[in-house]
C-alpha cells in the first residue's frame, strides 16, 4: 500500500454475497478483472475502489447503499482494524484507534475530537478524484453500526453532516437523524455515548492486533516519501486548527529535528508542504458554492479569514473570491 493504492479487505467479497450481486459483473463494470478475489492481496487506486463502489450500488439498485451496508456490519466481517476497535472499552477509544489504522483501510483519514461535550469524528477525503456521496454517507453510518453492535443499544448520533447528503429518507431512518449539509464529514455524539461501555471489549485481544497493525503501518510508511506523510496529517490535523510542524511530528512519532532532516532528504521542507497542501485544499474547497470563503479558511487551520485571503494572494496573485468566479 501506498499514499495512492491500498489493500482490499478479503472481507469485501462477502458483500457481495450479502447482497445478492453477483461480483463478476460489478467488478467488469468497474473495469477490474473478474478474479479480482482470487488472486489476494487485492490492491486498489481509490479512483478503482469508487468506480467498484458505483458499480456495485448500480448492480444493487439500492440509492441508500451505504445505510444497507452499515445495517449489516457485524464482528463475523473479519477486518483486523475494525475488530480492533471492537476490543476498545467505548467508542472514543475505538475512534481514537481507528484514527491511527484508518489508512489501512482506505483512502481516507479521521480526525477524532473529544470534550466535555461529546465526541466528533471527522473523514477527510482525498481532493482528487473525488469519492462517491453515498460511500461518503457509509461512513457516517459506519461510526453508528460500530456503536450499537459493540453497546448493544441503539445508539442515535447528536448530529451528521456532510457536502452533499443523500437525498430520500434511508440514511434518516438508520441514523435517527437527518444528515445535514455542512462543510466536513462528521458524526458527533453525546458523551454519554461516547463513554457508554463496549461489551465486545478485550484488552488481552487489542494487544494481539496492535502488534500486528503497527507492523502494517512500519510496512505502509516504508512504502510512502515523509512529503506524502506530511501531506496526509496535514489533511486530518488542519481542519482542527492544529497544523504546525510540532503536530504533525507527533502524528508522525517522529522528532521535529528528524522530520525536517527526511524532508531536506527529498528536497523540499515543511513549511513548502504545508503551503503546497493548503493551496491544492483551497483550489478544491473554492470549487464548492455551497462553503463559504470564512469555511474555508477555517478548514484550512487558519483563525483568521484575512489571514487565508493573504495566503492566497501570495500563491495565486489573486484573491479567494476572484478564483472563485
Amino acid at each position: 500500500m501506498t499514499a495512492d493504492r491500498f489493500t482490499l479487505s478479503p472481507a469485501a467479497y462477502a458483500i457481495f454475497a450479502d447482497l445478492g450481486v453477483p461480483a463478476g459483473p460489478v467488478l467488469r463494470a468497474a473495469g477490474l478483472p473478474e478474479d479480482l478475489f482470487q488472486n489476494p492481496p487485492v490492491v486498489l487506486t481509490a479512483t478503482q475502489f469508487y468506480r467498484c463502489w458505483e458499480a456495485l450500488q448500480e448492480a444493487s439498485g439500492d440509492r441508500a447503499l451505504g445505510a444497507t451496508l452499515a445495517a449489516m456490519v457485524s464482528t463475523e466481517t473479519f477486518q483486523p482494524p475494525i475488530f480492533a476497535a471492537l476490543c476498545s472499552p467505548d467508542l472514543r477509544h475505538a475512534a481514537e484507534r481507528l484514527a491511527v489504522y484508518k489508512r489501512l483501510l482506505g483512502p481516507q483519514r479521521l480526525v477524532v475530537e473529544a470534550d466535555d461535550d461529546g465526541l466528533r469524528v471527522t473523514t477527510v477525503w482525498p481532493t482528487d478524484p473525488v469519492p462517491p456521496a453515498g460511500l461518503v454517507a457509509y461512513e457516517l453510518a459506519f461510526w453508528v453500526a460500530l456503536a450499537r453492535l459493540a453497546t448493544r443499544t441503539r445508539v442515535i448520533p447528536a448530529r451528521a453532516t456532510m457536502p452533499d447528503p443523500p437525498p430520500g429518507p434511508a440514511y434518516r431512518d438508520y441514523l435517527g437523524v437527518p444528515i445535514d449539509r455542512g462543510p466536513a464529514v462528521t458524526v458527533t455524539f453525546t458523551a454519554p455515548d461516547a463513554r457508554r461501555p463496549f461489551l465486545t471489549s478485550n484488552a488481552a485481544m487489542w494487544q494481539v492486533f496492535d502488534a500486528d497493525l503497527r507492523r502494517r503501518l512500519a510496512d505502509l510508511d516504508r512504502a510512502e516519501s515523509t512529503a506524502e506523510r506530511v501531506r496526509a496529517v496535514l489533511h486530518e490535523l488542519l481542519p482542527a486548527g492544529r497544523g504546525s510542524a510540532v503536530d504533525v511530528a507527533r502524528r508522525l512519532a517522529l522528532s521535529g529535528r528528524t522530520l525536517q532532516r527526511r524532508l531536506a532528504q527529498e528536497g523540499t521542507t515543511f513549511q513548502d508542504v504545508l503551503q503546497r497542501t493548503r493551496y491544492a485544499l483551497a483550489r478544491h474547497y473554492l470549487a464548492r458554492p455551497d462553503i463559504t470563503v470564512a469555511e474555508i479558511a477555517l478548514l484550512l487551520g487558519y483563525d483568521e479569514p484575512t489571514s487565508f485571503y493573504r495566503a492566497f494572494h501570495q500563491w495565486s496573485g489573486t484573491t479567494p473570491l476572484q478564483a472563485r468566479c
